[in-house]
């Protein structure tokens, strides 16, 4: 298998089943494909909620790589960016926090999280399944 890419612009919006379903096709039979559901799933809401501001006249850009070893998908939003120190991905100390789980939950489904300079944009990636 050749390294394939395929590019989605799609509005800023919670209704996001269609957008992870239509990502995922190409791996759907992958027994990885619960943890990439929840791991995308949470990127896309972090892009839409905190970068966009869940506004819908704003734009999410996704890619999706798939390499004969590795499934890359790269999210951006047209938000300010999350500042390196923001980037933490540790459970919140409070129960209670109103946010901070997402991140960790990304670093529990990928295996590498990078994220551009100024912080829009987010790429994640896991070792296809032998």
């Amino acid at each position: 298998m050749a390294m394939r890419w395929a590019d989605f612009i799609t509005p800023s919006t919670l209704q996001l089943a269609p957008l992870l379903e239509l990502l995922l096709e190409p791996i759907n039979r992958s027994p990885q494909l619960g943890n990439l559901q929840l791991g995308l799933q949470e990127v896309l809401v972090n892009a839409v909620r905190h970068g966009n501001g869940n506004d819908p006249r704003k734009c999410l850009r996704v890619r999706r790589i798939l390499t004969p070893r590795w499934l890359v998908f790269q999210v951006q939003d047209e938000g300010c960016g999350v500042p390196p120190q923001g980037r933490c991905h540790a459970l919140p100390e409070a129960v209670d926090a109103a946010c901070g789980r997402g991140l960790y939950l990304i670093h529990q489904c990928f295996e590498d999280v990078r994220w551009s300079r100024r912080g829009n944009r987010v790429q994640v990636a896991v070792r296809r399944a032998a």
